[in-house]
């Protein structure tokens, strides 16, 4: 491990998106004076009568959810994408404006209220993962869809409005900043080497040994080299697949044991529920060739130090580039450790 990375400010580079980070080691001994998050209270019942997305219940819209025993989609009640906004544009000066199409659903995980992903069976993880498999064929089949953006906000404090476990799946006509941002720069690598830019970071990663946290024979859990966020991850597939649909059952299976070996791992660091936004990278569905794209899931959790204190991304975060404390390696460490 080269140590003046653990002991020296330093840039790092993110080769999907050709932006740096600022990782700043020896600020993690600084004293923390500042604000304390409100642990919630996770002790939640199997079903609760006025939760809009519980098995049975009636949604704020009048329709009733049906008596699920797994995974349910439904189309958002609110969602931030139409199916029937006009196509305009505006394009005047430098005011300039296009119109966006779109289709947004929600997933719930389990009817089981009391449940996240870190609470339930490999097995019905995996019926969760095949559910953003048929979603993700069936909108991308849409004319009109060109990306399918498959994410998951969980606990108070990333904004979550439900408690319920879920997640949602944004499709929209056009590729949104950072899936084109990863496009562009997996199809110049894979247009000069003729190989995909992850597979081969996956490569030296796997020779490295240092930022690992779980492999499987299917799927690799680390943090990744340029991690933004304190206990950022990512799971890569070994294979290089574009889409989620590719996988075979036995690797959905691998799939779905790789998130719950992280997110028990999560709950396990600071005993608490563990807060976290994930989601999935995947080819576009325009109908072009996308052997560059290599598909990864990211987990972007903001506590830092503790259940309590969190990771801000103001100041020079907002007005010059992201940076960290703890290196990737560090937080890769700990959360090793952990994996049961």
């Amino acid at each position: 491990m080269n140590t003046n990375l653990q002991d020296y400010s330093h840039k790092r580079f993110n080769i999907l998106t050709g932006e740096w980070v600022l990782v700043s080691p020896h600020r993690a001994k600084r004293p923390w004076q500042g604000q304390n998050e409100t642990v919630a209270n996770e002790n939640r019942p199997a079903h609760d009568p006025e939760c809009y997305l519980c098995a049975g219940n009636t949604r704020i819209n009048g329709e009733k959810n049906p008596d699920y025993k797994d995974a349910f989609v439904f189309t958002n009640d609110f969602a931030a994408l139409q199916t029937t906004s006009p196509v305009f544009s505006v394009n005047e000066g430098l005011f300039k404006a296009e119109s966006e199409q779109g289709i947004c659903k929600v997933i719930c995980f389990s009817p089981d209220h009391s449940k996240s992903l870190a609470d339930m069976a490999v097995e019905d993880i995996t019926k969760v993962v095949k559910t953003w498999q048929a979603e993700y064929d069936l909108l991308g089949a849409n004319e009109a869809i060109n990306y399918v953006q498959i994410f998951e906000n969980k606990g108070a404090v990333m904004g979550c409005s439900n408690p319920h476990p879920h997640g949602q799946i944004w499709s929209q006509s056009t590729l949104p900043n950072e899936v084109e941002k990863k496009d562009l720069h997996q199809k110049t690598y894979y247009d000069t080497h003729k190989s995909s830019l992850l597979g081969d970071y996956l490569k030296q990663e796997l020779e490295a040994h240092e930022r690992i946290i779980y492999q499987n024979d299917h799927f690799v859990v680390l943090t990744p080299f340029w991690a933004v966020w304190p206990f950022e991850t990512m799971i890569v597939p070994k294979y290089n697949y574009t889409n989620i649909s590719e996988l075979s059952d036995a690797e959905s299976i691998a799939f779905a044991d790789a998130i719950s070996k992280i997110t028990k791992a999560y709950d396990a660091l600071f005993q608490v529920s563990f807060p976290y936004s994930s989601g999935i990278h995947q080819a576009p569905t325009n109908g072009q060739d996308n052997s560059h794209w290599h598909w990864h899931m990211s987990f972007y959790p903001p506590l830092l130090r503790s259940a309590t204190v969190k990771k801000f991304m103001v100041g020079y975060e907002m007005f010059g580039s992201p940076q960290r404390d703890i290196t990737a390696e560090q937080a890769a460490d700990r959360l090793r450790a952990l994996v049961v």
